[in-house]
């Protein structure tokens, strides 16, 4: 394998800026097309592309290189892949993940293997495949602590505290929060959300006018993230009082694109306490009323219209309505269409790869693991800009496996998405099931492995 060329030119930008690697990916971050992208760069992430590991980098992280520094790339020592993502086949059956991303290829696991071919599948482990994406696995607080105080935040009615209100300094905070969320830095979020929604409560409060109209459509993101980790900790209740206290404040907002978004988190939030006919109605109406409007359709409302459509359309699988759901899919793959590109507008993480990953977890809520297994084989998972899309899309993968008995490559994927996103496996009870469930089914040759992964898990049998 040839030595990667480490990357002199960056280095020097950042040196003779006075700049560490860290300052570099918060500057990144927080850049005009790391908030419009949900850009989630770290130290890890430019010690990279310093050592020359990644010779040209995806696009959302293109731009923002470019805005940040004021230099093209090439300027910056990048150079091209000679093979873009244009020239490879649309129609190639295999999950084609870019070298300096993953490495797991999600076609061949769905095909039968000959015994040497399985001996090197299963000795793979989560960190080969993911060496390229992530540095040491941060270690998991008990968030305990944290949800306990976002919950009396929640229900707190008392006077908020005067005081001056920095919009600027909380909408940066905001974006902050979405992504860490989208980056599965669920811990971290928790901890912030308390103060971050007291903050917002004292500002729609005490401002007017367009200032006003501003806060309200952050205080309605930020509950929409503090309703989505509450539903990953399958805390029903408190997640639907976040969802309706987003769906309040996107109103209060006055913006359709803010009230089209609220419709996805109290549509979730719907699903999750049972009440399925209730949400799909909600996710197809606001998709609806959005639809009259989309005659010359931006990003923004391409991506929010297309979730909605995604939300029904997983809600719409506890009906058993094929019909429906196999509409609202098709729908959202025009959308998709229209909109031509893996984004995270409006913090959706829509595009063509979401809408394969939803098609993916609608086969699998309807029993139907080879189909899950077809369409998994044919998402482009390095196009997909965050990882809690990412994550989802692997331990969906998984179930598909188990529930096929290939235990090995069930195993092997979980273990793949526990790398990516720590939090997303230790912290979820979801995922704990899935451990257990694979450990108590899995055959001699894989009970060892699945034995000893539980256990770095701390899950028990």
């Amino acid at each position: 394998m040839t030595k990667p060329t480490p990357n002199v030119q960056l280095r020097t930008w950042r040196e003779e800026a006075e700049l560490t690697r860290t300052d570099l990916a918060k500057l990144i971050n927080l850049s005009e097309n790391g908030i419009r992208h949900g850009l989630t760069c770290d130290e890890e992430r430019i010690r990279r592309w310093e050592a020359g590991e990644v010779r040209w980098p995806h696009e959302p992280y293109r731009l923002a290189v470019k805005e940040v520094t004021g230099r093209s790339l090439e300027e910056l020592g990048f150079t091209r892949t000679r093979r873009s993502r244009a020239t490879l086949s649309s129609s190639r059956p295999v999950a084609n993940l870019a070298k300096e991303t993953l490495s797991v290829d999600l076609a061949a696991l769905g095909e039968d293997e000959n015994d040497v071919r399985r001996r090197e599948f299963v000795g793979l482990t989560g960190a080969a495949l993911f060496n390229a994406v992530l540095g040491p696995s941060e270690s998991v607080t008990d968030p305990a602590g944290s949800v306990e105080r976002l919950a009396a935040i929640l229900v707190d009615h008392s006077a908020p505290a005067d005081g001056p209100v920095d919009l600027k300094a909380l909408t940066t905070a905001v974006a902050t929060a979405k992504q860490d969320y989208q980056a599965c830095r669920y811990s971290q979020v928790t901890a912030t959300l308390p103060e971050l929604l007291r903050t917002l409560r004292t500002a729609c409060t005490t401002l007017d006018g367009d200032a006003l109209l501003r806060a309200q459509a952050l205080a309605a993101e930020a509950y929409h993230v503090a309703a989505s980790i509450l539903l990953k900790q399958e805390d029903k209740g408190l997640a639907w009082l976040a969802a309706d206290r987003s769906v309040q404040a996107a109103h209060a907002s006055q913006s359709p694109l803010m009230i089209g978004s609220s419709a996805r988190i109290i549509t979730h939030a719907l699903m999750d306490g049972g009440h399925h006919t209730a949400a799909t109605d909600t996710a197809r109406t606001a998709a609806i009323r959005m639809d009259v409007d989309l005659t010359a359709p931006s990003p923004d409302e391409l991506s929010i219209y297309g979730s909605l459509l995604l939300r029904g359309a997983i809600a719409a699988t506890h009906s058993g309505n094929r019909h429906t759901i196999a509409e609202l899919l098709d729908e959202a793959t025009e959308a998709g269409r229209r909109l031509g590109h893996e984004g995270n507008h409006r913090w959706t993480a829509f595009g063509p790869n979401n809408v394969l990953c939803h098609r993916v977890n609608v086969a699998l809520r309807l029993g139907d693991a080879g189909t899950a297994i077809d369409y998994a084989r044919q998402v482009e998972i390095d196009q997909l800009p965050i990882n809690e899309r990412k994550a989802t899309l692997l331990l969906d993968t998984s179930r598909a496996f188990l529930m096929r008995s290939q235990h090995d490559k069930a195993l092997h994927i979980l273990r793949a998405a526990g790398d990516l996103a720590p939090e997303e496996v230790t912290g979820r009870a979801a995922a704990h099931r899935l451990v257990r469930d694979i450990l108590a089914t899995a055959p001699i040759s894989v009970r060892r492995e699945a034995r000893e992964y539980a256990a770095s898990l701390g899950v028990s049998a």
